[in-house]
């Protein structure tokens, strides 16, 4: 019988509210507070707001329609990892990840600005098929995640030019693939 809805998944389920409120707050501040807060691209060091965005930008969206896609896959995968490595550790993975993919389009892009929660997406992912791993065995879903998932980012990178970063998909999942054999080789070592 159900008794009560739970708040089962902390990190994912906030992660996802506060994605809403920025996407309110964009429209109703025209697209101001993403632009100010909530992207990332080329600025100047000594602007004290460049520093928060490597990290902010992860919770903006250009529309609904783009938030929709990034928090649906997230809360199908993000709860699960999140049952699996524990909030503290998943919260600290996708600090890690938005910084990576920050900086490396602060860096690289000069002249784009980057928002959304894909590159996280890619990292969930990533990180979920890599939780079988075991006793030093490789899953396979895990390489047919990382050939299929990524070597699709890679050829579609190549071949086109629109609007999604498919460099942020892949830093996401390498993203995921470092972060992921740190906490689960760590997890092995504790169960010996």
């Amino acid at each position: 019988m159900l008794r009560r809805i739970k708040y089962n998944s902390p990190v994912v389920l906030t992660f996802a509210l506060l994605s809403l409120c920025v996407l309110g707050l964009d429209y109703i501040t025209d697209g101001v507070t993403t632009v100010k807060l909530f992207c990332v691209y080329r600025s100047s060091l000594g602007d004290v707001l460049t520093y928060p965005r490597f990290f902010l930008h992860v919770l903006g969206h250009s529309s609904l329609s783009h938030y929709m896609s990034n928090i649906l896959l997230m809360l199908v995968v993000g709860p699960a990892l999140e049952d699996k490595l524990g909030s503290r550790q998943l919260l600290i993975s996708i600090i890690i990840t938005a910084f990576a993919t920050g900086l490396v389009q602060f860096i690289f892009f000069p002249g784009t600005a980057l928002l959304g929660a894909s590159g996280i997406v890619f990292m969930m992912i990533v990180m979920l098929s890599m939780t079988g791993l075991r006793d030093g065995g490789i899953p396979i879903t895990m390489i047919l995640v990382i050939v299929l998932y990524l070597g699709n980012e890679i050829a579609t990178g190549l071949r086109s030019s629109d609007n999604i970063s498919q460099l942020t998909h892949i830093i996401g999942g390498v993203c995921g693939v470092i972060i992921g054999a740190f906490y689960f080789k760590k997890r092995r070592r504790r169960r010996r």
